[in-house]
């Protein structure tokens, strides 16, 4: 049953992201200028390359979704237990990317951001240990509203869930953010 629900999420995200009709919208711009205002109003246009970032973060993210509320076990990767890396790791994987297994191996690689940069799909790395030195804990950044950041991740006491870099506990553990996409 597992099996063909991921199949059928992958099925879903594939279809969604291949060729076919392209419906084009218009929206109606109303752009009011100041005299002496060089500012430009226009909305963005985001390019090809940040649209298909965008589609693998929410697909890497839909497949970290699928795994809320699995119980935590130390080295787990399966529905049957998982641990932070492990969430991280599988997730990665199921999309093509290939990764390493293990948080503090996770934050050596990508490209080191500000906390106000994170978007959808980054990874955030924490040290939740009083007496350790390294990185041992990440999340996967799956919404940013304003300066709220929320992140999918695993925990020992309450296993996959999602959580706020707002909360005291995350926000004093928290190391630095990393971009992979």
């Amino acid at each position: 049953m597992l099996r063909k629900t991921i199949f059928l999420l992958f099925l879903f995200a594939f279809i969604s992201c291949g060729p076919g009709k392209r419906k084009r919208t218009y929206s109606k711009t109303r752009t009011i200028t100041v005299e002496g205002s060089t500012e430009d109003t226009s909305p963005e246009k985001k390019t090809r390359k940040e649209e298909r970032e965008n589609a693998k973060a929410e697909a890497i993210i839909s497949t970290a979704m699928g795994y809320s509320g699995t119980r935590y076990k130390y080295g787990g990767t399966t529905k049957k237990g998982m641990d932070c890396s492990g969430l991280v790791y599988v997730s990665l994987k199921e999309n093509e990317i290939l990764f390493p297994r293990t948080s503090y191996q996770m934050a050596l690689e990508g490209q080191k951001i500000q906390v106000e940069d994170v978007q959808k799909g980054d990874l955030l790395f924490f040290k939740t240990s009083k007496t350790g030195k390294r990185i041992n804990h990440v999340g996967l950044v799956v919404d940013v509203d304003g300066d709220d950041i929320k992140f999918i991740h695993a925990t020992t006491s309450r296993g996959v869930l999602v959580s706020s870099l707002r909360e005291g506990y995350w926000n004093y553990a928290f190391v630095k953010a990393m971009r992979i996409l």
